[in-house]
């Protein structure tokens, strides 16, 4: 079995496993290290009839805790304007692109504050969502955010400049062909960090985008 250095949950994942396999195997993922210091693993939810995908950065607090995803504030963000954009819950399966809660706490403090995760562990953890990207085989892939966006389509990828159109989705078995329609926005969160004149907008923008993955699945 691989060491946590050596950033590869590959191993970890079962071959010809179906998503309550896979969530069991990534309970005891250790293919980097942020597993050490998050409470459990925040594997995807949903089912593989879904026909659009929403996936997320990392889990957060919240997430950490329940072990499950978007059940926090920016959770409540994201159900309110898939709502908003006519997008049926019951349709989309929810997860993000790094498993394991990275955070870091203030000197003397307990409260855990957010850190994104780096390249090298999006890369780690990426073969967890090729494995929820075969199984469910969805329509649409929306990318929430840049560390969402990176894991699907590279370390390139800007969401500032790419967000709100649809564009190919690779093959999860990185075989050259696209599969499937991405696209990509702001991660929800980005919506509670803006100031009290911006947020109106930024909320307005996220909805947007979606409804663009909305159309597509007509």
């Amino acid at each position: 079995m691989p060491a946590p250095e050596d950033y590869d949950a590959g191993p970890f994942v079962p071959e010809a496993a179906d998503l309550t396999a896979l969530r069991e195997a990534a309970a005891g993922c250790a293919g980097c290290p942020l597993f050490r210091e998050a409470t459990q693993t925040v594997f995807g939810t949903g089912t593989t009839t879904a026909r659009l995908m929403l996936v997320g950065e990392q889990p957060g607090d919240q997430e950490d805790r329940q072990g499950e995803p978007f059940v926090g504030p920016a959770g409540g963000v994201l159900t309110r304007a898939v709502a908003e954009a006519g997008i049926d819950p019951a349709q989309t399966y929810v997860t993000n692109a790094v498993k394991h809660f990275k955070f870091q706490r203030p000197a003397g403090g307990k409260r855990r504050i957010h850190k994104p995760p780096n390249l090298r562990e999006i890369s780690a953890c990426k073969p967890w969502l090729a494995s929820e990207l075969r199984l469910v085989a969805p329509e649409v892939v929306v990318a929430l955010g840049a560390t969402a966006g990176k894991s699907l389509l590279g370390s390139s990828f800007r969401v500032s400049q790419q967000r709100g159109v649809p564009l190919a989705l690779p093959s999860p078995d990185g075989d050259g062909r696209d599969e499937g329609t991405l696209v990509a926005t702001i991660h929800p969160s980005a919506v509670l960090r803006a100031g009290d004149r911006a947020r109106e907008d930024a909320y307005a923008g996220l909805v947007s985008d979606l409804k663009v993955a909305a159309r597509l699945l007509r």
